[in-house]
């Protein structure tokens, strides 16, 4: 029965990156950025003293900037981090070796997935400590703790399916990584673009000279759908409620942004995985 869901791929590439001295090395680049700023935040609001007072709106705003500024890591680490598991063996004329092994396609995929993914959230783990520095001055819950880390979660599991989807697809591993960086430009840069462009073109809409004296709020799925997948986003809206209430109000859809941003990032991860596990042995089947 434990042979049925042990995965070798994944103890393997487990034990590979974590006993890589880069991974750890990396882990203390982001543990040193992550002090440096929690540090820097608290020593300007005590004035450089260390006996100032830190009020608890002052310490939901650094907790609130961490939040997105881990997010900002997390979404420019993940794709370094995965879209090499395909391409690169492929490039080191090892793919074939691990096809011909009695581990199937969906073994291959999901194991180098997690084993990405476990250092990610090594990573986020990691930085609990300094997180836990606002529950000292008050502020935030611990439900708001788990909800961003849940989010956390789902956030970097669709963009590591990204990442093994195009490192499936394509045999360069620096095209796979450019790719898999153009669509996280695209959720995080571009969909907020289109956010503010589709308010504007709205605002215009509801203005125009031949419109009639009454307000009335115009329903906009469409932008609101461009808000509801941005990852900065919803880590702002979720924070402060109040912006959540407010964005649905300016759109006129009484529909939580949170549930459209659970289903479309889990879409994405379905999608992408079913892409990876069916392309991986496409040209193997074609030869015979």
């Amino acid at each position: 029965m434990m042979q049925r869901f042990s995965n070798p791929v994944l103890i393997k590439e487990l034990k590979l990156r974590f006993r890589n001295f880069k991974s750890f090395s990396g882990l203390m680049f982001y543990l040193i950025l992550l002090f440096i700023f929690v540090g820097g935040f608290l020593s300007i609001f005590t004035q450089f003293t260390g006996t100032g007072f830190f009020k608890p709106d002052e310490s939901f705003m650094m907790f609130t900037v961490v939040s997105i500024l881990q997010m900002a890591l997390a979404m420019f680490i993940t794709p370094g981090v995965t879209a090499g598991a395909i391409s690169s063996e492929r490039e080191k004329q090892t793919l074939n070796i691990l096809l011909t092994t009695t581990q199937s396609s969906t073994q291959i995929i999901i194991g180098k997935l997690l084993s990405s993914i476990a250092f990610l959230i090594l990573l986020l783990v990691a930085g609990l400590p300094l997180y836990s520095i606002v529950f000292l001055f008050g502020g935030v819950s611990p439900t708001q703790l788990i909800s961003i880390f849940l989010f956390y979660l789902l956030t970097i599991v669709a963009i590591g399916s990204i990442g093994i989807m195009f490192s499936t697809i394509t045999k360069k591993t620096v095209v796979a990584m450019i790719a898999t960086y153009g669509a996280m430009i695209f959720l995080g840069a571009v969909s907020a673009f289109l956010f503010f462009v589709g308010v504007i073109l709205d605002d215009l809409t509801t203005i125009a000279p031949y419109s009639s004296g009454s307000s009335s709020v115009s329903s906009s799925p469409i932008t609101y759908f461009w808000a509801c997948i941005n990852p900065f986003a919803l880590m702002i809206t979720s924070l402060y409620p109040e912006l959540s209430i407010q964005l649905s109000e300016l759109m006129g859809i009484d529909f939580p942004n949170w549930i459209v941003y659970i289903i479309f990032y889990s879409l994405i991860t379905i999608i992408c995985l079913f892409i990876s596990i069916k392309k991986l042995r496409a040209n193997m089947k074609h030869s015979r």
